[in-house]
């Protein structure tokens, strides 16, 4: 892998004004630059770049870092592929090897499904895989994309899976919690037999899943799929999406279909920049992994009713999320898997190439099953378009959208408005309600917060903190304090851009860091300002030692460790706390 060295001289070899302004556009004011922020809806430029320290903050989301995180944030990209992005930007050779790492925490669960996936893929070219693969023709599945998309095949019978785990010396337990055996009548089986196996892999490309057909006739489900488990969470992944990625990010433009077979047979016939759902309505999760693309959006769901109505919700989900879909209805084939083969290639990408709006998607929507030449069913329709731009932002499209129903249905635009307005003031009286609902940080935390942040700015701060505190009680407090005066005696001197890059490997504080980083607004730093977060700290940290001495007092069975316990009582009631005191 590559070394802590290398990753700082590429840090320390590129500009990151030059960098960010790849990505957006930045414009100088006095010191630093500034530009519309790409992590949160920025309508006027919140984020401040520093050429000076190498860092940017975007004083309205919070986000913050040096050049390998903006890059990380922008691309959605692990840190190590942000470094080579950096480095392949700036010309700066990279020695390194950027690994898709599988978490340690998983390792035998990763091991697992890696065995698994063999051992299917080794069934499916045996004897036993001729019926299989006949079917696999049948439905143009050529070798091709079976070596492409890992197909496999589960036998079950003496071919079975959990036999050959457990001979591997992996537990029953291990192998029933990724769904892939269970136990009936006091018998294991596999929970996959006679079925064509397609594995799921999760944003990295481990496989952590899988969708078993039928191939044969049967009376069962068609599919069946893995079960969630602890690398296998349906609302965090989106399938094909490690094949995609790169795709998307050269066409600035990704295709969201609904099965996994369409996914298959459009990336197979050359339509790579395509991922499909693990569900029938996007996730937060798959959302934030969606607008990371930064790239144009189109929904291209089943040609039936189900279909209709689950591009209206997630198209109504993304909208919400401050994206723009756009929609693609195929007309005759149940779905692009079958589009595909009866009219070819070339016919869905004419589609592709013509999508509408989704806006105009929804005015088709709410028409449907009314007659607009009844009254009821008219004021029906328009209510239904009112109360479904209270969710849009951008003030145009809501006027836009107002006139073309005042000038089709000649109704008074004046009273739509009004119509309009009575549910915006509704939907600004309920959000205050939500947000009184979030947990606020302590005095306590704030200060903890600010301590550790000031210390990551200025090495003044550390030794301050080393002085007049020295430790935290809480362990997410006391980890970074100790990474902070590790670095800085070290290095001989604090660098914040430096410090990030070398945390960025470090699990354990790396989130809990970049939280306070993007929490904290704080431009200046000022010492009376930081005595007085010392302060805080030091007061809640002897309220809980007395707490504790109490405890041992009331719990010691010896009448010298009471005395030695009871003085040390009145000492921190003195005030007497810090450095070891």
């Amino acid at each position: 892998m590559v070394t802590d060295e290398e990753i700082e001289k590429i840090r320390k070899s590129a500009n990151i004004i030059d960098i960010i302004s790849s990505y957006i556009p930045l414009t100088q004011k006095g010191k630093n630059y500034f530009g519309v922020c790409p992590f949160h809806e920025d309508h006027s430029p919140s984020m401040s770049v520093s050429e000076e320290k190498q860092i940017y903050k975007c004083f309205s989301c919070g986000a913050a870092g040096n050049v390998f995180t903006f890059v990380s944030e922008y691309e959605n990209v692990k840190f190590l592929e942000a470094v080579k992005i950096v480095a392949d930007k700036c010309g700066i050779p990279f020695h390194g090897q950027v690994r898709r790492e599988k978490p340690k925490a998983h390792a035998e669960d990763y091991e697992i499904m890696n065995l698994s996936l063999k051992f299917y893929q080794n069934n499916l070219n045996s004897v036993e895989g001729v019926k299989a693969k006949e079917y696999l023709q049948k439905r143009s599945l050529g070798e091709d994309v079976i070596k492409d998309f890992d197909l496999g095949l589960a036998i079950g019978g003496d071919y079975s899976l959990n036999k050959l785990l457990t001979n591997k010396k992996y537990s029953l337990e291990a192998i029933e919690k990724l769904g892939l055996a269970n136990e009936r009548n006091g018998f294991i089986n596999d929970v996959f037999q006679r079925r064509i196996m397609f594995p799921i892999h999760d944003l990295d490309g481990n496989v952590v899943g899988f969708t078993g057909r039928i191939y044969e006739d049967s009376d069962q489900a068609k599919y069946i799929n893995s079960k969630e488990s602890e690398i296998f969470k349906k609302g965090q992944i989106l399938f094909n999406y490690h094949r995609a990625k790169q795709e998307i990010k050269r066409k600035k433009e990704v295709i969201l279909v609904e099965g996994n077979m369409d996914a298959i047979r459009m990336y197979s016939s050359g339509i790579k920049n395509v991922v499909a759902l693990m569900g029938t309505s996007l996730t937060s999760e798959q959302v934030r992994i969606i607008k990371g693309l930064r790239a144009k959006i189109i929904l291209m769901f089943d040609n039936d009713s189900a279909g209709e109505i689950a591009t209206y919700q997630n198209g109504t989900i993304l909208e919400e999320a401050n994206l723009v879909p756009y929609v693609v209805r195929l007309s005759g084939e149940k779905d692009p898997d079958e589009y595909i083969i009866k009219n070819g290639v070339e016919a869905i990408l004419e589609n592709i190439r013509s999508p509408i709006s989704f806006l105009d998607f929804k005015l088709k929507y709410f028409k449907k099953d009314k007659d607009l030449n009844k009254v009821d069913d008219l004021a029906s329709y328009i209510k239904e378009i009112i109360k479904d731009l209270k969710n849009i932002n951008d003030p145009l499209t809501k006027e836009l959208t107002l006139k073309k129903i005042s000038e089709d249905y000649q109704v008074s635009l004046d009273l739509l408005r009004g119509e309009l307005n009575k549910l915006e003031v509704k939907k600004e009286v309920e959000v205050p309600q939500k947000k009184l609902a979030k947990t606020k940080l302590s005095k306590y935390d704030k200060a903890c917060e600010n301590i550790i942040y000031f210390m990551m700015n200025d090495g003044k701060y550390v030794e301050l903190f080393k002085k007049e505190l020295g430790y935290f009680n809480e362990k997410k407090y006391r980890n970074l304090a100790n990474e902070i005066i590790y670095y800085y005696e070290a290095q001989g001197g604090m660098d914040f851009s430096a410090f990030i890059s070398f945390i960025s490997t470090k699990d354990y504080i790396y989130d809990d860091a970049m939280e306070i980083i993007k929490r904290n607004k704080a431009e200046e730093f000022d010492r009376n300002a930081f005595e007085e977060f010392i302060l805080v700290a030091k007061k809640e940290m002897a309220k809980e030692e007395i707490k504790e001495l109490k405890r041992k007092i009331a719990n010691s069975m010896d009448a010298n460790e009471e005395i030695e316990l009871a003085q040390k009582l009145v000492n921190l009631k003195k005030g007497c706390v810090g450095n070891g005191k």
